[in-house]
């Protein structure tokens, strides 16, 4: 680990040709892929050239790091992307939640539940409302597309918004979906269903979004503003 210009800088020696410079998510971290010879002369002189380059994607990552939960009154959820005010309401009997238009959100558990059993009932009650509202937004668009999708499913996906299998017709959502704007669902779920009339993000595939969904591109920069997955923000740099 080097410390270059007050940055922290992990570097590796490989087999390589070029010098390759990466930022990860979510604390920015910063690491450098170098060919075997390079000199830590040419290192410090690299990371000093793309100091203003690093610092401007730490802050990204940071500024789109997930908000820790503890699940207690007072915190802010998101539902289908409005803001709800939890309130855990502690008393006998079996745990649930409730939702109403007014932005209210209420957890209602036994005394002493976990944090962990908290996030758990809460992760099933999104679950519930996600499936409803993809099994309407299905209703809506296999008729329109012509396409059926032969089974759907829900999970926690740390790179990606949606998947399809083309063959057994199966889309998977990401629960993540559950706390975005319904629009950015209604887009993954057309997305993903389009992939069964053309496989790859090919001109065609795009023609046929904005037929059948002329403002996607919308959705597709509000989630893309939000990602949460484990890629990094690189530059490759020929020697």
């Amino acid at each position: 680990m080097l410390s270059i210009a007050g940055i922290d800088v992990q570097v590796v020696r490989k087999k390589i040709k070029n010098l390759n410079l990466a930022v990860y998510p979510p604390d920015g971290r910063v690491r450098l892929s170098v060919p075997q010879h390079v000199s830590d002369e040419t290192i410090q002189s690299l990371i000093i050239s793309k100091f203003d380059w690093i610092k401007q994607k730490q802050r990204v990552c940071r500024a789109k790091a997930p908000v820790e939960y503890r699940y207690e009154t007072g915190e802010m959820h998101l539902v289908f992307g409005q803001p709800c005010r939890l309130t855990v309401i502690e008393r006998s009997g079996k745990h649930r939640v409730m939702h109403d238009a007014a932005g209210s959100l209420q957890l209602f558990v036994r005394p002493e539940t976990t944090q962990f059993a908290r996030a758990k009932c809460l992760d099933a009650w999104y679950r519930e409302q996600l499936r409803q509202r993809i099994g309407e937004l299905l209703k809506l668009w296999q008729p329109v597309i012509g396409k059926e999708v032969a089974e759907f499913g829900i999970k926690k996906m740390k790179t990606r918004w949606g998947t399809c299998n083309i063959h057994k017709r199966r889309i998977w959502l990401n629960l993540e979906l559950a706390k975005k704007p319904l629009a950015c669902l209604e887009y993954v779920v057309v997305h993903e269903m389009v992939h069964l009339l053309e496989r790859n993000h090919t001109r065609r595939f795009h023609r046929l979004m904005d037929q059948f969904l002329p403002d996607w591109r919308q959705s597709k920069a509000i989630l893309n503003h939000h990602l949460f997955d484990d890629s990094a923000s690189d530059v490759s740099v020929t020697e």
